[in-house]
């Protein structure tokens, strides 16, 4: 502990950044994006340790470790904005749980600033993100780990635009960039500065245009982000198929949600709670209830049945 505090000390002042490919960054805080000046190994040749010019340090784990090898071989299209164009809504399935981050956390909020505009209908028009305000110049970071699937000055209403295909299986949209500092094919991680703040495209000033994706479907990023915090709401993510609705909002629905959460919590911890007996030969309540640490009444309401019911060889009694 002594030596890494030491070298962090010594390079404080460093200021070159190192490259990081195939690394993964675990994030300590959301807010800021310190330059990597040194990189430690450990006993385990899995993980490493970055140091950075603030002082702070994260676990580094190898690229290899991704979680779907066929992640960034399918739909993988770096000429077109959209890469799922022959993926159906109606293929994808009702509910996909998403780890949102691993054992080492890797986020990194993309931009701190003031959101103008949120997901849903504007003008009679979808805006499938949301927009922060920033100025010219300013740095975007990647939110998770990834490889980079398009990096392109377009034409499009996005202007010069940069898509992030993560680990955990989302892409997000940075748009109305002035500049691009990474690469189609190009491996990002959490934190990693990937592009500069603009005004390009279909925009009325500068500012980021944000978007999260699933098999090229739009879901309010809020959904995942507390913009107001930089923090992410949660580490795993039940995305539902009805949250690729351009009106399901996070905010509106939130309330309910959290209705049914707690609603199927509650399902749930019933559910762990009952126990079920398969009869055997020579069984009988009384004896069913004593191994089972529950009485013979019990047994009898669960089931609807008299303690004077034959009890057939194979019958499953639910005993709680």
């Amino acid at each position: 502990m002594k030596r890494i505090l030491l070298i962090v000390v010594a390079l404080l002042a460093a200021t070159e950044l190192y490259a990081l490919d195939s690394l993964a960054v675990q994030s300590i805080k959301p807010l800021s994006s310190p330059i990597v000046v040194d990189t430690l190994k450990t006993e385990n040749s899995a993980l490493s340790v970055l140091l950075f010019n603030d002082g702070t340090w994260r676990y580094v784990q190898s690229a290899t470790m991704e979680q779907d090898s066929t992640l960034y071989n399918r739909y993988w299209d770096t000429e077109n904005v959209s890469a799922y164009r022959t993926v159906s809504i109606d293929s994808i399935p009702k509910s996909v749980a998403i780890n949102l981050v691993d054992s080492i956390r890797n986020y990194r909020y993309p931009y701190i600033g003031r959101v103008t505009s949120r997901y849903g209908m504007r003008h009679r028009r979808a805006h499938n993100g949301i927009d922060i305000a920033l100025k010219v110049g300013d740095t975007i970071c990647a939110a998770f780990d990834g490889r980079v699937r398009f990096s392109k000055a377009t034409n499009t209403g996005y202007g010069t635009l940069v898509i992030i295909r993560h680990d955990n299986g989302l892409e997000t949209y940075h748009g109305h960039l002035s500049a691009r500092l990474v690469e189609e094919n190009d491996r990002v991680v959490a934190g990693q500065p990937i592009a500069l703040g603009g005004n390009s495209g279909r925009s009325t000033g500068p500012h980021l245009h944000f978007e999260t994706r699933y098999y090229g479907q739009s879901f309010d990023p809020e959904r995942l982000i507390n913009f107001k915090t930089g923090e992410l709401r949660r580490d795993h993510f039940l995305l539902k198929k009805s949250y690729f609705s351009i009106y399901s909002k996070y905010e509106q629905d939130f309330n309910a949600e959290a209705e049914r959460d707690e609603a199927e919590k509650k399902e749930n911890a019933l559910s762990a709670e009952k126990r079920y007996y398969k009869v055997r030969s020579g069984d009988y309540l009384g004896l069913i209830a004593k191994r089972n640490h529950t009485t013979v009444s019990a047994i009898c309401r669960l089931n609807g049945i008299k303690p004077t019911t034959t009890l057939q060889i194979g019958r499953v009694l639910r005993v709680k």
